[in-house]
């Protein structure tokens, strides 16, 4: 996966299957200060990922500065992110395309689990 810099912020495409279905996400934020991953709602919708209200909960995300954004945090299972297929893994999602112009963000959750190495000489990411 290659990271570009975009005002002064890594930022990956990444590619998420579940299924048959998948969709390219251009405007990921990597983010080694954020705990979990969420994706952007209504782009997971394309590949049937949806909310789901019987088994997930509702959840309060916060940012630098305070500011925080309900979301909705769920296991979702057998979905593939960049090609790492995880079984189970707990997911959130909320409004990250128009609040913060973003598809979605890869947190440490990600990164601990498929062994992320970021190499920021080359601006690439690697898997241990």
């Amino acid at each position: 996966m290659n990271i570009r810099i975009e005002n002064g912020l890594p930022i990956v495409s990444v590619e998420i299957k579940r299924g048959e279905k998948a969709v390219l996400l251009t405007d990921v934020l990597l983010d080694t200060g954020c705990a979990t991953t969420i994706f952007d709602t209504d782009v997971l919708a394309q590949i049937g990922i949806e909310l789901d209200i019987i088994n997930g909960r509702t959840k309060r995300m916060y940012g630098v500065g305070g500011y925080s954004e309900l979301c909705y945090e769920q296991i979702v299972n057998n979905v593939t992110i960049d090609g790492k297929e995880l079984v189970s893994f707990l997911l959130q999602l909320g409004m990250t395309k128009e609040i913060y112009g973003f598809d979605g963000i890869l947190g440490v959750d990600f990164m601990e689990r498929t062994g992320v190495i970021i190499d920021f000489k080359n601006f690439i990411i690697k898997y241990g």
